[in-house]
């Protein structure tokens, strides 16, 4: 598997990414140091489709992947493209407050914690759908590891299309999420531009 070993700051820096995006509460001291260069066309959209890869922790055949699933859906391309994301079991782990970051909450998925609709899943990338019934298996919930978490995660609010019981880790997908509700800094029109150049 593709290791990106960047360290999670310096990439921020690079995008022009504020770290809160990814559950992370550090700021970096530091500025670019490189004279801020004006990007051209493609390296605007270029960036915006590394910042949703980045933000997703999703790699390239993935997300080219998704991007041709979301040409095939019916609606705008960018905003199923965006939905899909945001439906990723990884991500709805993180917005419900269960880990710290998307990157703690695929290893809680790798490692057999999650029971969608009773059955176990593994798969971070498993795309939940509108009445799924999400749980932390019985005999995880009462370690110490959600504990904490939870009590970092506390002031973290839930999206509106979910619904969450924080006391027994349960949750319910009310709904697919909207693109106003997706509060992430992208722009998918230009990942849309971008791809339709190739």
């Amino acid at each position: 598997m593709a290791v990106d070993r960047v360290p999670v700051l310096k990439r921020c820096r690079s995008l022009d990414l504020d770290p809160v995006f990814l559950g992370i509460d550090k700021k970096s001291n530091r500025k670019n140091q490189k004279m801020q260069r004006k990007l051209s066309e493609y390296g605007t959209q270029l960036r915006e489709k590394q910042k949703a890869k980045f933000i997703y922790g999703v790699l390239e055949k993935p997300f080219r992947n998704y991007y041709a699933k979301a040409e095939r859906m019916e609606g705008m391309t960018g905003e199923n493209l965006m939905i899909m994301l945001e439906s990723r079991l990884d991500n709805v782990l993180f917005r419900l407050g269960w880990a710290r970051t998307r990157r703690e909450a695929r290893q809680i998925v790798d490692h057999k914690h999650v029971a969608v609709n009773g059955k176990t899943v593994n798969i971070p990338s498993y795309l939940v759908k509108a009445g799924d019934k999400i749980e932390i298996r019985e005999k995880f919930k009462a370690s110490q590891r959600y504990k904490d978490v939870l009590e970092i995660t506390g002031g973290r609010s839930v999206p509106e299309w979910l619904e969450s019981d924080k006391e027994n880790l349960k949750a319910t997908v009310n709904e697919l999420p909207k693109r106003a509700a997706i509060d992430v800094p992208v722009d998918e029109m230009l990942i849309v531009e971008l791809y339709s150049k190739n």
